[in-house]
């Protein structure tokens, strides 16, 4: 896989840390356009860079966080299409509960048994116990 230009590599990177800053704070609509210019730095076709895995995370973590629930699965669903995103645990809670807000049930079953199968029950661990409860009720996981 080719390697981002150095200058791209750290400018991207530098927005990243920044925009985690503002997210820990709660200003997700900083951190959000501070992805979204991270975003744009990457070269076409974007979704081939493994830095577009992280940033769309972010993005559909962040627009989670901020309530945003379409946002979030539109952004989470982008993130598994690039490099190691398939099958990350974390990208697949967040798209779980994503759909699960936005009433989409049996896709949310699918990506949070996803989750659960590749992070267990420590994956749920720092988040509304309602994601598990509802996996529960599609599935035998305990």
């Amino acid at each position: 896989m080719a390697e981002l230009n150095a200058d791209i590599h750290d400018q991207i990177s530098q927005l990243g840390e920044e925009g985690n800053i503002r997210a820990d704070s709660g200003d997700y609509t900083r951190a959000l356009g501070l992805f979204g210019q991270a975003w744009e730095l990457l070269p076409e076709p974007k979704k081939d860079w493994e830095a577009a895995t992280w940033v769309l995370g972010a993005i559909g973590d962040i627009s989670f966080l901020n309530g945003d629930y379409a946002a979030a699965r539109d952004a989470l669903r982008g993130s598994l299409e690039c490099p190691d995103g398939l099958g990350n645990p974390f990208l697949h809670l967040r798209l779980g509960q994503a759909l699960f807000e936005l009433g989409e049930e049996d896709a949310a079953a699918d990506e949070l048994m996803r989750a659960y199968m590749a992070g267990g029950d420590d994956i749920y661990e720092d988040d509304d116990p309602k994601y598990l409860a509802f996996l529960r009720t599609r599935a035998d996981i305990d």
